[in-house]
């Protein structure tokens, strides 16, 4: 049991890292930059991370884009405010999110401003054949390291992982938590200390200023995110980008 819970929770943050650190910070805010050769190598982690849930970097990017300029708005691409309940949210950004990586939607270029693109590897990590390759993958370990066929209850959760994230933050943190800062919108802040979402769940925080590397702003708080930030800017992988002064 200790070896398919280690396996859940290595999933869990891994494919969490890629998404807030690459997915989120870097591909929708340019919170920091990279040489197109280490864009390439995230891209390839961020697949080898979320696996069949694998979620385009410029899709992503776009998206987040939208999000953030048309907040609680009808044009938001998920927004509680417009959906009955998770499901049917989870299911509109589904389909706003196909569109744009299918290139089937009109994209205003002021969202399309240095986004990430590898067209060719987005086609195959976005395939049915990839997503059905990493369920196999992930049904084969619980089969194999499971104590009983139970746990294969969890492979779903693995396949989903990447919208599984969004939809914690998207939904929950539209709804419940507190606010550091009073704004326009709905975000909230889900925890004191963000050791489940890796930063994301300071999510007022980072309406307030978005390509601020640290979501972390308050006394207490600490987004794990961050000080991998400062190693790989230090190892010369990223160079962050200075910011404008805190709101």
């Amino acid at each position: 049991m200790i070896w398919i819970l280690l396996f859940f929770a290595l999933h869990w943050y891994l494919s969490l890292f890629t998404q807030t650190f690459f997915l989120h910070r870097y591909a929708a805010h340019r919170s920091f930059t990279m040489s197109k050769g280490w864009e390439r190598f995230f891209f390839v982690l961020t697949w080898l991370t979320q696996g069949s849930s694998y979620l385009s970097p410029r899709a992503y990017g776009i998206m987040h884009r939208i999000h953030h300029v048309y907040t609680d708005t009808d044009m938001d691409p998920h927004s509680p405010a417009y959906d009955k309940n998770l499901f049917a949210m989870m299911w509109r950004t589904k389909k706003i999110f196909t569109a744009i990586l299918e290139r089937r939607t009109e994209v205003e270029p002021r969202f399309t401003r240095n986004i990430p693109e590898w067209d060719g590897f987005d086609r195959f990590a976005s395939s049915g054949f990839s997503r059905l390759l990493w369920i196999a993958v992930y049904t084969v370990l619980y089969a194999w390291l499971a104590p009983s066929l139970w746990w294969l209850l969890l492979v779903p959760v693995h396949a989903v992982m990447g919208p599984l994230h969004g939809v914690i933050i998207n939904w929950f943190a539209h709804k419940y938590g507190h606010v550091n800062f009073e704004t326009d919108n709905t975000s909230k802040n889900l925890f004191r200390i963000d050791w489940l979402m890796m930063g994301e769940g300071y999510h007022n925080n980072h309406h307030v200023q978005p390509s601020r590397p640290n979501f972390a702003t308050n006394k207490g708080e600490f987004d794990p995110c961050y000080p991998i930030i400062r190693g790989l800017a230090r190892l010369k992988v990223i160079r962050l980008v200075r910011q404008s002064p805190a709101h």
